[in-house]
């Protein structure tokens, strides 16, 4: 069936809640991805930092399909193996610090839900009933449920689901005052990503992490860090907040825990897990045993191929690069990020959707987030010769619109 034909069939049966364009992708392999027509583009949206092993990658098929023969589901009535063994590992990691219990679900905004809950029966039993306020930062997101929409800092996601759910308070990134002005009796919690990405990779500032380290140890604030795009190595370590100190109460994953498989997690300290209790939380799909047994497989391949050190070299590689084309072509107004989560912002001259059109002329995939940035986020195991290629589409969609 012809692309424009298969289109208009979505565009008849399918919720309008997406901005598609005219892209229609088949298959892909690695770093590339092909259309219908056979057109073959670089993938630097990964599924939005989702496909950190890039596409049909032989070990995640291999999970796929062994798992699936075997048994797919069963419930949290029973025990599953593939579940077990992936929360060990998660809790075990060198780097996890005090976190303890994992509760597996199917997204995201699932596990931030999950995180969210646990935060306010914590503040209730150990603070009082009114201890349900969670503190969220302007620019961040955090998914699109009613509670976690509420705790997302952009004002205009909200305008036609009011009302939010109560108790959601947001204060501007890295303004220290306005945090510790906006903590009292009722504060149970801080929410946050270490880099912001929708909201345009945004990084927490290091007299921030200190507000918020200092919060958490004099006022008993639980720290909720939301590392759903910014964890499974995305940032050149498993998880993002290592590179900060912290020592988190809760930490929420999705994305590349499942590497485009669906699958997310909520994790916790031993203190603050206790206070969930059988029939308090809980899922159909979460945490079955094909989705976990494609998270074992991430895991594992994550640190059996040293994609941890190819990140942090392929990161050099791109924003030197990147610099190189801000020198070139102009425009460009910073570079930022950690690892292969990069955001190039362009001057006010520059319209970032423009340079995202460009980049598809160019056969390159990218994605944009707010104040004017385009992401790269390229798989974990992107090669050096996949980075020159990108650079090359890149500059050359840069250089078009800068002229």
């Amino acid at each position: 069936m012809k692309t424009e034909d298969l289109i208009d069939m979505g565009n008849a049966s399918l919720f309008n809640t997406y901005n598609r364009g005219e892209k229609l992708f088949v298959s892909g392999k690695g770093v590339h991805i092909k259309n219908n027509d056979g057109e073959t583009y670089l993938d630097f949206v990964s599924g939005i930092a989702t496909n950190i092993l890039g596409h049909a990658n032989e070990t995640i098929v291999a999970a796929i399909t062994d798992q699936a023969g075997k048994l797919m589901h069963t419930s949290n009535v029973f025990w599953n193996q593939p579940s077990i063994e992936l929360s060990h590992k998660l809790v075990n990691y060198s780097g996890a610090g005090n976190l303890s219990k994992v509760f597996f679900s199917n997204s995201g905004a699932e596990a931030n839900e999950g995180a969210l809950k646990l935060a306010r029966k914590y503040g209730k039993e150990v603070h009082g009933d009114d201890c349900t306020k969670v503190i969220s930062l302007v620019d961040s997101f955090h998914g699109r449920t009613m509670a976690t929409l509420s705790a997302t800092g952009q004002t205009d996601m909200h305008q036609d689901f009011q009302p939010l759910l109560p108790g959601s308070v947001y204060v501007r990134l890295n303004d220290s005052g306005a945090l510790k002005a906006a903590v009292d009796d009722q504060t149970c919690a801080v929410l946050f990503e270490t880099i912001q990405g929708e909201g345009g990779i945004n990084s927490l500032s290091g007299e921030f992490v200190e507000t918020l380290k200092t919060l958490q140890k004099d006022k008993g604030i639980l720290l909720i860090i939301d590392e759903v795009q910014t964890g499974m190595g995305r940032t050149g370590t498993l998880f993002s907040f290592e590179q900060f100190g912290f020592e988190p109460d809760i930490v929420t994953l999705a994305k590349g825990l499942g590497a485009g498989y669906p699958l997310g997690a909520f994790m916790a300290t031993e203190t603050v897990a206790g206070h969930f209790k059988p029939g308090d939380h809980g899922t159909t799909l979460g945490g079955n045993p094909l989705a976990t047994a494609v998270g074992n497989a991430v895991f594992d391949e994550i640190f059996e191929t040293d994609l941890l050190a190819n990140v942090a070299e392929r990161s050099q590689q791109l924003v030197e690069g990147l610099e190189k084309i801000s020198e070139e072509a102009g425009g460009i107004a910073e570079i930022k990020g950690f690892g292969l989560l990069i955001g190039v912002a362009f001057t006010d001259k520059v319209q970032a959707a423009d340079v995202l059109a460009a980049c598809y002329e160019e056969k390159m995939l990218v994605v944009s987030a707010k104040h004017n940035v385009i992401r790269l986020l390229p798989p974990l195991n992107v090669t050096e010769a996949e980075i020159d290629e990108a650079l090359e589409k890149f500059g050359a969609a840069v250089k078009k619109i800068v002229k």
